[in-house]
């Protein structure tokens, strides 16, 4: 695959996680990068890990100033903006619909799909004058089928997944780029973070995830950032010049039995440490 050298990078929601990974690799492999994350300690240090070439910026996806302001950010480091990564993402609220808490439904939609619109509105700002550029978006199997997220979860991914095909439809004209990747099975601290774990105990429950997910996925094991992150990589690349439009699924050939089947919704629970009945709500 070809490399990323002189390319700068924005990744939101690249303190951890699909996110960390991705920034890691683009990092490795000749790219600058703008870490974008509400997430201060975790943020830093990974910058402060990889180098000057990595910078790490403050920044809550649900306000528009921020995302404004993490492409300033690249700027005024690098010189311009080449990858927007519109990664970060919440589990968001859950629940049966007749129950949903429309704040909570707000803060979620907010997030995970008018985050990635802003997202893409400053990289396109940016990118259109220079005639060149990628974006990428983080979307999810959940948008794709019925049986793996919460309803608004899901809604929104499936929104992100048109809206990646509709943006590509008008930005190609000026040689922009739009792809997304709907991961699926992959163990991350975001599905303990949904039950209200916090940092640590997150990060305890993916040991605990990795065997469940093993079971369900085609290829016999779980899915990791990295795997994301390759996707991204790739799609970001040279390689992919003549790929947009694209959702891209990177979930080990995942079976529809993931949630519906009895034995793995009780697995995932006792690995979440909750009540198996939540996923009847999903």
């Amino acid at each position: 695959m070809g490399g990323l050298e002189g390319k700068v990078a924005v990744i939101t929601g690249g303190a951890s996680g699909i996110g960390a990974a991705s920034v890691r690799l683009f990092a490795q492999n000749g790219g600058k990068v703008v870490v974008a994350d509400i997430m201060e300690d975790q943020g830093q240090a990974l910058a402060n890990e990889l180098g000057t070439d990595v910078v790490y910026k403050k920044t809550n996806v649900f306000f528009e100033e921020d995302i404004k302001a993490v492409v300033n950010e690249a700027f005024a480091r690098f010189g311009k903006l080449d990858i927007m990564f519109n990664n970060a993402g919440v589990g968001g609220v859950t629940g049966p619909v007749d129950e949903t808490n429309m704040e909570a439904f707000d803060i979620t939609v907010g997030v995970l799909l008018k985050g990635v619109f802003m997202g893409m509105k400053h990289a396109a700002l940016v990118m259109k004058p220079r005639r060149s550029g990628c974006i990428i978006n983080t979307a999810s199997i959940a948008g794709l089928q019925t049986g793996f997220g919460g309803h608004t979860y899901s809604a929104c991914k499936a929104a992100v997944i048109h809206l990646t095909r509709s943006v590509a439809m008008e930005l190609g004209e000026f040689g922009i780029r739009v792809n997304c990747i709907c991961p699926g099975a992959i163990a991350t601290p975001i599905f303990a973070k949904t039950f209200g774990a916090g940092h640590e105990d997150a990060l305890k429950s993916v040991d605990g995830l990795k065997d469940i997910f093993a079971g369900v996925a085609a290829l016999g094991r779980s899915g990791f950032p990295e795997d994301v992150a390759k996707a991204a990589f790739f799609l970001a690349g040279d390689d992919a010049q003549f790929i947009s439009g694209e959702a891209l699924k990177v979930d080990g050939g995942i079976g529809g039995r993931f949630l519906s089947d009895e034995d793995t919704k009780n697995k995932m629970a006792a690995a979440l440490g909750i009540d198996p009945e939540f996923f009847g709500a999903l």
